[in-house]
């Protein structure tokens, strides 16, 4: 029965890949970056591109790619008129990479808000969003996810950029007060607002809050969790002695991906965290760092890559700045997935998080 799950799973992200890459490289609906880059291409992407494998013959999407402008050359034009809202990654290696947003933000949200387990983040309760505010995707995103749910989203304001130059300066007691600021936003919007039943924060932010008041007594039953501090201790120590009983939800994403649904860790389990992604929407694989056009083998280590396929971004094969271990499917999720993502290694540069 799982066999026969990942081959249709498989067969569905072929058909989709096909639509998608149609899509883009039509001269009528294509994104202008796609349909100028393809006359270097010596192949015919909706002739030749039959299914998922055959995206190697793009080669690897380039970051560089989104830093900077026009922003409008990666709005397909089977989407022009519509409002589009840009998205910034958080710019922690510079120039930020930019995404350009109809619904993707809207779509993946409202999917992985079908994952969340109704029991600690009921329906039409209220949410209190302790993140990065700005041109960040969260802010619009956890809102919106909060809507679709039938709740009212509370927000911070939280620049992450500025505690990031804080602590390159060396002004670390700035940073810590800057911490502060914002986990004295969250407090007084908790006591204000008894509505209040999910969270959605980051791991450092999670910690900052629970060493103020009890998670729990504060009325929150479950915990949307995001960030790069995201490690098995940290899941442990979340479970255990942070939330007092309330659910936590660890998930990887990104402005680019999307993002990638936990699986649920259940009695007996250890405390590494699970990840699959939206396919066919979106796929992470785990590949050789010195050949990554080769995956790796289950349970062993490599470099993240992901690849988005939506009607408004096409991202095939590019290489995250992460590393995790490759995870098999399950029932539940009958493709690849990863476990214990985390900065890979062998870039050998030290990146600032702040808050994350």
């Amino acid at each position: 029965m799982a066999l026969k799950g990942a081959e249709e799973a498989r067969s569905r992200l072929d058909a989709w890949t096909r639509e998608i890459v149609a899509w883009h490289f039509d001269p009528a609906t294509g994104s202008p970056f796609w349909l100028e880059r393809a006359k270097t291409f010596d192949f015919d992407p909706r002739r030749d591109v039959k299914g998922y494998a055959d995206l190697g013959r793009f080669g690897p999407f380039e970051d560089e790619w989104l830093r900077g402008g026009p922003v409008r050359r990666w709005v397909p034009k089977g989407l022009a008129g519509r409002p589009v809202s840009v998205f910034e990654t958080g710019g922690s290696t510079g120039v930020p990479k930019s995404r350009a947003n109809i619904d993707d933000f809207r779509l993946d949200y409202e999917a992985f808000g079908d994952t969340l387990p109704e029991e600690f983040f009921p329906k039409g309760a209220d949410w209190l969003m302790v993140g990065p505010s700005g041109p960040r995707r969260l802010r619009l995103a956890i809102e919106h996810l909060a809507q679709h749910r039938g709740g009212i989203c509370f927000m911070v304001d939280l620049d992450p950029r500025w505690v990031i130059k804080l602590i390159k300066k060396g002004q670390h007691d700035q940073a810590e007060a800057y911490k502060q600021h914002v986990i004295d936003q969250a407090l007084t919007v908790l006591r204000a607002h008894d509505t209040i039943r999910c969270l959605f924060t980051t791991p450092k932010l999670l910690e900052a809050l629970a060493e103020k008041i009890s998670i729990r007594k504060a009325g929150i039953t479950g915990v949307f969790c995001g960030g790069t501090e995201m490690t098995p201790q940290f899941h442990r120590f979340a479970t255990e002695e942070l939330l007092e009983g309330a659910y936590f939800a660890p998930t990887y994403g990104n402005t680019l991906m999307g993002l990638a649904t936990h699986r649920p860790r259940k009695g007996g389990d250890t405390w590494d965290i699970i990840y699959y992604p939206p396919s066919p929407r979106a796929m992470i694989e785990v590949v050789d760092p010195d050949q990554p056009d080769r995956l790796v083998e289950y349970g062993q280590t490599g470099r993240v890559r992901l690849t988005t396929l939506t009607k408004e971004f096409f991202m095939p094969r590019f290489l995250e700045r992460d590393e995790a271990e490759r995870e098999p499917p399950c029932a539940q999720y009958p493709w690849d997935g990863v476990r214990n993502v985390r900065p890979f290694a062998e870039l050998g540069t030290k990146v600032v998080e702040g808050v994350y």
